[in-house]
């Protein structure tokens, strides 16, 4: 009996088939191009930190400031996102078991949590921005306001995304949605 190493070789290829899926359409929307280029700004500006630091020896002073706060504003702006897409951290285990009427009752109330949850982040970041006005940033002469108003611009990016989820899951009578991600396609 002899095992020809074309034949071993040929078997595997034929039992596992896979095939592609077609990419899915982009489609860019106000939030995403925001974040696409303050993350890339953020970038040059580390570089920038990191080249003038490690091959000029001499930092420029104001890098490490800009990068802290375009972080800030990055991460803002990416939770809006991450909220038109739904593709927050969520346990649903819970709800699934539960009966279709409770398990309504229960998307329900974390809609209601949720919005009142950005309601307050809205709130607070308003407040901030107000207060800030006065106060200059460390480096640059520019007001502190200018920093938590980008944090007001992505908490309310993140309210506007909220309100369009409790609107379509009220559409659907909290019932499951199959692919969450295209909820505002």
């Amino acid at each position: 009996m002899t095992h020809e190493p074309q034949d071993e070789a040929a078997k595997p290829a034929a039992i596992l088939h896979v095939e592609d899926e077609a990419d899915p359409p982009l489609i860019f929307r106000i939030d995403d191009v925001l974040a696409f280029c303050l993350f890339w700004i953020l970038g040059g500006v580390t570089f920038l930190q990191f080249f003038s630091r490690y091959v000029l020896n001499d930092s420029v002073a104001w890098t490490e400031e800009i990068g802290r706060y375009l972080l800030i504003w990055v991460t803002f702006f990416g939770a809006a996102i991450v909220f038109r897409r739904r593709t927050n951290i969520a346990v649903e285990v819970i709800v699934d078991m539960m009966p279709p009427n409770v398990a309504r009752v229960l998307r329900f109330v974390a809609d209601m949590i949720t919005l009142s949850f950005v309601i307050l982040l809205v709130w607070f970041a308003w407040n901030l921005t107000q207060r800030m006005m006065i106060q200059r940033m460390t480096v640059i002469d520019v007001s502190m306001s200018v920093v938590y108003g980008g944090v007001l611009v992505g908490c309310l990016l993140m309210l506007w995304r909220a309100v369009q989820a409790l609107i379509s899951n009220a559409k659907r009578g909290w019932d499951p949605v199959s692919d969450p991600s295209q909820m505002f396609d």
